[in-house]
């Protein structure tokens, strides 16, 4: 085991990136993984986010915990038959198994072979296991970690599986908290009192937490029907920081240790959206959940924490077109996602003319009389627009609604960190995960 950890040291490259040089002697494995992914996240998103939190009234950009923990860069192509450019399925199982595979996969190889994953392995080394998402739990990213499918979009296959597929008769996650509900409670099959009925608690809201009996390390939280709602529009804006918490806690009683994943689903889908107000709060959410992790780590510093992307979405960029300058104060006063305040405007609970009451900035004739335009073309329109005009105060650009080819980051904090340093491929976070739990 200790050879195995200081072979892939060196293979790492730590030397060559990171925060220090020093080699870290300690070569016993970690008692707790935890695993972070910033779905979409690439790197203008963490360089935005940055530029987001600053504080005017100071002289300099402070650095925020993306610079403090940053130690590497991260290749994320598919398996060759695929191209350059992969999708959510193909780079999770990638992290989750250490193997490329083809683009919609889950935890299978091209021949459609299943691999073992990170839940897998955890299990049969007597870890506890758990995952944190604002996607349905039966996404792309989770089910990765935890089943095997030809398609992630057999949604209701997939949420089978989480109960059907056992590993040594154990269900292959403890803690399952996020969205999701309609795959759970379905015509067809309730997996909700199926899993009651195997001992797990159910709750369906987070406010719920505190009635959790938290020596029953088995949960099953479903607070929505798909995904969570946009982070603007969530009464519990710690949301991932609060399931994070409770998941730890949760988890934490088990002897052997335990493995977390914990996705920032939806900075993905407002980059798809080219939707920089949402982009930016669940930022927020996801770099706050970062933070209370990093703090956890100290205080216990048997765990490790990875955190990185999937692969980069939308194609931000900083500035656009000839206009030398980017302006993110203009998203810092946004009390509603776009989309909701197209909604209520077509639906009459939000007054266009009390727009600006949510953006949090005044608007010109030219600007109104555009939305007003927008308004008589319906919900979509107006969403487009309201978007555009964030975009022109903010001077932000974006090249695709659907993902890139650049490479994303890596950060890392405890016990074996530095086995992440440097440059490498999506499929080296995996194998170097994988033999941890050796």
């Amino acid at each position: 085991m200790k050879k195995t950890i200081l072979a892939l040291l060196i293979l790492s490259g730590f030397s060559s990136a990171g925060p220090t040089s020093t080699i870290e002697t300690d070569s016993t494995a970690p008692k707790n993984i935890i695993v972070m992914i910033g779905d979409g996240m690439g790197p203008s998103y963490t360089s935005a986010y940055r530029y987001y939190q600053d504080d005017k009234s100071t002289d300099k950009v402070e650095r925020t915990v993306f610079d403090r923990l940053l130690v590497g860069m991260v290749s994320t192509s598919p398996h060759p038959i695929d191209g350059y450019l992969t999708d959510s399925a193909a780079s999770a199982t990638a992290l989750a198994t250490g193997v490329k595979t083809y683009n919609k996969a889950i935890a299978i190889d091209i021949n459609k072979k299943p691999l073992e994953t990170l839940f897998e392995k955890a299990r049969k080394a007597g870890k506890a296991t758990g995952l944190v998402v604002t996607a349905p739990i039966n996404h792309a990213t989770p089910a990765a970690f935890m089943v095997h499918n030809d398609s992630r979009y057999n949604k209701d296959d997939i949420a089978d599986a989480y109960f059907d597929e056992r590993i040594n008769g154990q269900f292959k996650a403890d803690v399952m908290l996020g969205g999701g509900l309609k795959y759970f409670e379905r015509d067809d099959r309730n997996l909700v009192t199926e899993f009651k009925e195997a001992g797990y608690q159910f709750i369906d809201s987070m406010t719920k937490f505190s009635s959790l009996n938290y020596s029953n390390p088995k949960v099953l939280g479903l607070f929505s029907d798909s995904g969570l709602g946009p982070r603007l529009d969530d009464k519990v804006p710690d949301r991932l920081q609060r399931q994070t918490e409770a998941a730890v806690r949760l988890l934490a009683h088990q002897e052997a240790g335990f493995v977390l994943l914990i996705e920032g689903s939806q900075i993905d889908w407002a980059g798809h959206d080219n939707n920089v107000a949402d982009a930016m709060a669940e930022m927020d959410d996801f770099a706050k959940t970062l933070k209370w992790v990093e703090q956890y780590v100290k205080a216990h510093p048997d765990t490790l924490l990875v955190a990185t992307a999937d692969h980069n979405t939308g194609g931000m960029t900083l500035s656009s077109g000839e206009v030398f300058d980017w302006q993110p104060q203009w998203l810092k006063n946004i009390k509603m996602s776009p989309y909701k305040m197209a909604k209520q405007i077509i639906n009459g609970t939000l007054k266009l003319q009390n727009i600006s009451s949510k953006l949090g900035f005044e608007l010109s004739d030219n600007e109104f009389s555009s939305l007003d335009s927008a308004r008589k073309l319906g919900t979509n329109d107006l969403f487009e627009a309201i978007k555009v005009l964030i975009d022109q105060k903010t001077n932000t650009g974006w090249t695709t609604v659907g993902h890139t080819a650049v490479d994303v980051q890596v950060f890392a904090a405890g016990k074996q960190s530095k086995m992440f340093y440097g440059s490498q491929d999506n499929t080296d976070i995996g194998q170097k995960l994988l033999n941890l739990l050796d």
